[in-house]
Protein backbone atom coordinates (compact mmCIF):
# COMPACT_ATOMS: atom_id res chain seq x y z
CA UNK A 1 0.00 0.00 0.00
CA UNK A 2 1.39 3.37 -0.97
CA UNK A 3 1.03 6.00 1.74
CA UNK A 4 -1.08 6.15 4.84
CA UNK A 5 -4.17 7.87 6.20
CA UNK A 6 -4.65 9.78 9.45
CA UNK A 7 -8.34 10.76 9.51
CA UNK A 8 -10.80 10.93 12.38
CA UNK A 9 -14.56 11.47 12.22
CA UNK A 10 -16.41 12.12 15.48
CA UNK A 11 -19.92 13.13 16.44
CA UNK A 12 -20.21 14.10 20.07
CA UNK A 13 -21.30 16.66 22.64
CA UNK A 14 -19.16 19.45 24.08
CA UNK A 15 -18.22 18.94 27.71
CA UNK A 16 -17.63 22.67 28.23
CA UNK A 17 -17.54 25.94 26.33
CA UNK A 18 -14.51 26.22 24.01
CA UNK A 19 -11.37 27.87 25.41
CA UNK A 20 -10.22 30.34 22.76
CA UNK A 21 -6.95 32.24 22.84
CA UNK A 22 -5.14 34.46 20.38
CA UNK A 23 -1.42 34.11 19.75
CA UNK A 24 0.88 37.12 19.35
CA UNK A 25 0.71 36.55 15.59
CA UNK A 26 -3.08 37.04 15.75
CA UNK A 27 -3.84 33.38 15.09
CA UNK A 28 -6.83 32.00 16.98
CA UNK A 29 -6.81 28.57 18.61
CA UNK A 30 -9.80 26.93 20.30
CA UNK A 31 -9.71 23.84 22.50
CA UNK A 32 -12.55 21.81 23.96
CA UNK A 33 -13.51 18.25 24.80
CA UNK A 34 -16.30 16.25 23.23
CA UNK A 35 -17.86 13.06 24.54
CA UNK A 36 -18.83 10.13 22.35
CA UNK A 37 -20.91 7.34 23.85
CA UNK A 38 -21.23 3.74 22.72
CA UNK A 39 -24.25 1.83 24.04
CA UNK A 40 -24.80 -1.90 24.08
CA UNK A 41 -26.62 -4.59 26.02
CA UNK A 42 -24.40 -6.92 28.07
CA UNK A 43 -24.93 -10.66 28.54
CA UNK A 44 -27.16 -9.96 31.56
CA UNK A 45 -29.52 -7.84 29.42
CA UNK A 46 -28.40 -4.58 31.03
CA UNK A 47 -27.79 -1.48 28.96
CA UNK A 48 -24.16 -0.31 29.20
CA UNK A 49 -22.90 3.11 28.09
CA UNK A 50 -19.18 3.64 27.46
CA UNK A 51 -18.19 7.29 27.10
CA UNK A 52 -14.89 8.39 25.56
CA UNK A 53 -13.59 11.96 25.85
CA UNK A 54 -11.70 13.52 22.93
CA UNK A 55 -9.61 16.70 23.07
CA UNK A 56 -10.35 18.86 20.00
CA UNK A 57 -8.16 21.69 18.67
CA UNK A 58 -9.32 24.21 16.06
CA UNK A 59 -7.24 26.92 14.38
CA UNK A 60 -7.93 30.23 12.63
CA UNK A 61 -11.41 30.52 11.10
CA UNK A 62 -12.72 27.35 12.72
CA UNK A 63 -11.55 28.63 16.12
CA UNK A 64 -13.44 31.88 15.59
CA UNK A 65 -16.59 30.00 14.60
CA UNK A 66 -16.24 27.84 17.73
CA UNK A 67 -15.86 30.95 19.90
CA UNK A 68 -19.01 32.48 18.44
CA UNK A 69 -21.33 29.48 18.16
CA UNK A 70 -20.26 26.53 20.30
CA UNK A 71 -21.51 26.07 23.85
CA UNK A 72 -21.38 23.29 26.41
CA UNK A 73 -23.73 20.47 25.38
CA UNK A 74 -23.79 21.31 21.65
CA UNK A 75 -23.55 18.33 19.34
CA UNK A 76 -20.85 18.68 16.68
CA UNK A 77 -19.48 16.68 13.77
CA UNK A 78 -15.68 16.87 13.61
CA UNK A 79 -13.28 15.73 10.92
CA UNK A 80 -9.56 15.95 11.54
CA UNK A 81 -6.39 14.06 12.28
CA UNK A 82 -4.81 12.54 15.38
CA UNK A 83 -1.84 14.32 16.92
CA UNK A 84 0.17 12.98 19.84
CA UNK A 85 1.79 15.58 22.09
CA UNK A 86 4.44 15.13 24.80
CA UNK A 87 5.26 17.53 27.63
CA UNK A 88 6.68 17.69 31.13
CA UNK A 89 4.18 18.54 33.87
CA UNK A 90 4.74 20.73 36.95
CA UNK A 91 6.05 17.75 38.93
CA UNK A 92 8.62 16.92 36.22
CA UNK A 93 6.73 13.87 34.96
CA UNK A 94 6.78 13.16 31.22
CA UNK A 95 3.21 13.16 29.86
CA UNK A 96 1.64 12.35 26.51
CA UNK A 97 -1.81 13.11 25.19
CA UNK A 98 -3.83 12.70 22.04
CA UNK A 99 -5.49 15.68 20.38
CA UNK A 100 -7.74 15.78 17.35
CA UNK A 101 -6.76 18.72 15.14
CA UNK A 102 -9.99 19.49 13.31
CA UNK A 103 -10.02 20.41 9.63
CA UNK A 104 -13.83 20.56 9.38
CA UNK A 105 -16.65 21.12 11.84
CA UNK A 106 -20.44 21.08 11.58
CA UNK A 107 -22.73 22.27 14.37
CA UNK A 108 -25.46 19.62 14.56
CA UNK A 109 -27.60 21.15 17.29
CA UNK A 110 -27.97 21.88 20.96
CA UNK A 111 -27.56 19.49 23.86
CA UNK A 112 -28.86 16.02 23.11
CA UNK A 113 -32.41 15.64 24.35
CA UNK A 114 -32.70 19.36 25.05
CA UNK A 115 -35.93 19.72 23.08
CA UNK A 116 -34.83 23.07 21.69
CA UNK A 117 -32.58 26.00 22.30
CA UNK A 118 -29.92 24.79 19.89
CA UNK A 119 -29.49 25.17 16.18
CA UNK A 120 -30.78 21.68 15.47
CA UNK A 121 -31.39 21.13 11.81
CA UNK A 122 -29.54 24.26 10.76
CA UNK A 123 -26.57 22.29 9.53
CA UNK A 124 -24.26 25.27 9.98
CA UNK A 125 -20.88 24.22 8.62
CA UNK A 126 -17.52 25.93 8.48
CA UNK A 127 -14.82 24.35 6.37
CA UNK A 128 -11.11 24.87 6.85
CA UNK A 129 -9.00 26.68 4.29
CA UNK A 130 -7.95 23.41 2.67
CA UNK A 131 -8.67 23.11 -1.05
CA UNK A 132 -12.33 22.26 -1.67
CA UNK A 133 -11.47 19.48 -4.12
CA UNK A 134 -10.08 17.32 -1.30
CA UNK A 135 -13.25 17.43 0.78
CA UNK A 136 -16.49 15.48 0.59
CA UNK A 137 -19.47 17.29 -0.89
CA UNK A 138 -21.79 19.08 1.53
CA UNK A 139 -25.52 18.54 1.38
CA UNK A 140 -25.92 22.09 0.01
CA UNK A 141 -23.61 21.37 -2.97
CA UNK A 142 -25.40 21.07 -6.30
CA UNK A 143 -25.91 17.54 -7.63
CA UNK A 144 -23.71 16.82 -10.68
CA UNK A 145 -25.79 16.39 -13.86
CA UNK A 146 -24.58 12.79 -14.16
CA UNK A 147 -26.25 11.96 -10.83
CA UNK A 148 -29.38 14.08 -11.19
CA UNK A 149 -32.78 12.36 -11.27
CA UNK A 150 -34.01 11.50 -14.73
CA UNK A 151 -30.58 10.78 -16.17
CA UNK A 152 -30.90 7.40 -17.89
CA UNK A 153 -27.25 7.13 -18.96
CA UNK A 154 -26.54 4.59 -16.19
CA UNK A 155 -28.59 1.74 -17.70
CA UNK A 156 -25.58 -0.60 -17.48
CA UNK A 157 -25.56 -0.54 -13.67
CA UNK A 158 -26.40 -3.92 -12.07
CA UNK A 159 -28.87 -2.43 -9.59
Amino acid sequence: MAGSVNKVILIGNLGSDPEVRYLESGSAVAKFNIATTESYTNKNGERVDNTEWHRIELWEGLAKVAEKYLKKGNQVYIEGRIRTDSWTDKEGQQRTGVTIRASSMTLLGGPSGSGGGGESGSGYQQQSSQPRSNQAPRSSDPIPPSLAAGNDDDDDLPF
